[in-house]
């Protein structure tokens, strides 16, 4: 769920990920986790992560969707990702999201970073959307008509070419 993406969630998620990916990292992990008596809070998660990335050549961070986070999650999530860049100068960083974003990135990372705009090509989301449409099974076949199906395509693409 959406509320469960905090950025301690996610941090959480990586270190354990790049834990599996480095000698007696997951070791490290499991005592930081039995020693602390409410479970890792973020600095404590953030310490452990930059030191076990540390032991590693180079470390390659993505995460999808930005846009899709929480505001408050995504600040705390991109200041996290800051703090790891900045004392684990090894890591690499890749992030999508839509580009409303951007301004949140730059404030939060180092601003100038490489930017590739994806813009969705307006054929395949045509075809995508006929195809859905007319493979609903589930809907009644009488209340769509071409009309209806050509307009809600149309606004879709108007929608999509938007962005």
């Amino acid at each position: 769920m959406r509320k469960d993406q905090s950025a301690v969630n996610i941090i959480g998620s990586l270190l354990w990920q790049i834990a599996l990916g480095a000698v007696g990292g997951v070791g490290e992990v499991k005592n930081a986790f039995e020693k602390s008596t409410q479970g890792l809070r973020l600095p404590e998660m953030l310490e452990l992560f930059v030191k076990i990335i540390r032991s590693l050549e180079r470390v390659y961070i993505c995460a999808d969707a930005m846009d899709e986070l929480l505001p408050q999650h995504r600040s705390d999530f991109l200041r996290s990702l800051r703090q790891i860049i900045e004392e684990a100068p090894n890591t690499r960083i890749f992030l999508t999201g839509r580009p409303h974003i951007r301004g949140e990135l730059d404030n939060h990372l180092a601003k100038g970073a490489y930017t590739i705009r994806i813009v969705p090509d307006q054929k395949d989301i045509a075809r995508y959307l006929t195809r859905k449409v007319d493979d609903d099974d589930s809907r009644d076949p009488d209340l769509m008509t071409e009309n209806l199906k050509n307009g809600i395509i149309k606004t879709i693409l108007e929608k999509t070419s938007a962005m």
